[in-house]
């Protein structure tokens, strides 16, 4: 009986262990990506841009018609400042 990858030693083993792994990563990596992609959320798209749960508040109120357009104005331009210090 013959056994072609016994006649080259260790060596092949060794590679095809680690490209077995190497593939195996690959293949975990995309699927995590195809999941996040599908839910809306995409790991790795770089940094996000830090928004202020006050500015949201503050939008609610103002869509809500809690407080007039002026007053929108100076406090979004307030809390701008602050998140900016």
């Amino acid at each position: 009986m013959w056994f072609p990858m016994l006649g080259f030693g260790i060596g092949v083993w060794a590679f095809w262990l680690l490209f077995r792994g190497v593939f195996g990563i690959v293949v975990v990596v995309f699927v995590v990506w195809l999941i996040a992609r599908a839910a809306g959320s995409a790991p790795w798209s770089g940094p996000t841009i830090f928004r202020s749960n006050g500015l949201d508040i503050l939008e609610q109120r103002y869509a809500r018609g809690e407080i007039p357009r002026e007053e929108y104005l100076q406090k979004k331009k307030d809390i701008l400042a602050h998140d900016a210090s």
